[in-house]
């Protein structure tokens, strides 16, 4: 549940910001997230005894926000409410080659799995709003 961080900053940054600025915060809150946690990841792994622990939950903040930043709908909370179970069904369920990227070294590996559960969340998105827009109206 790591992501409530990513919907938390997507909401500040979506009743905040107005465009242009909203897509611009949402790319910096993905690269900062991103670099945490790349350089945090081996301290991560040595502090909590296991790699990718449950408990370091950066890079789950990284693939909601990559999301949020390639698929959004006029409402933040209908947003969510698409993005947050999507996101997280398709990181768990580890789509083929999400594991394989798990053995990428260092951070790399921990993040990667997330950006590829992002591309295909984005993808299946966007493939459900043009075969069935009326599900997207609020």
């Amino acid at each position: 549940m790591g992501a409530l961080w990513g919907v938390a900053i997507y909401l500040g940054i979506a009743f905040w910001l107005a465009e242009p600025w909203q897509t611009a915060a949402i790319a910096l809150a993905l690269v900062l997230s991103s670099w945490v946690t790349l350089a945090l990841s081996d301290w991560a792994e040595a502090f909590f005894g296991e790699e990718d622990s449950g408990r370091f939950v950066t890079d789950e903040v990284v693939g909601f926000l990559a999301v949020v930043l390639c698929f959004r709908l006029p409402s933040p909370w209908l947003t969510i409410l698409w993005v947050f179970p999507l996101i997280r069904i398709i990181d768990i369920v580890k789509v083929p080659p999400a594991r394989r990227l798990e053995h990428l070294p260092g951070g790399w590996g921990v993040i990667a799995d997330d950006l590829l559960a992002a591309v295909y969340t984005v993808a299946l998105l966007y493939i459900v709003l043009w075969l069935q827009p009326d599900w997207f109206v609020g």
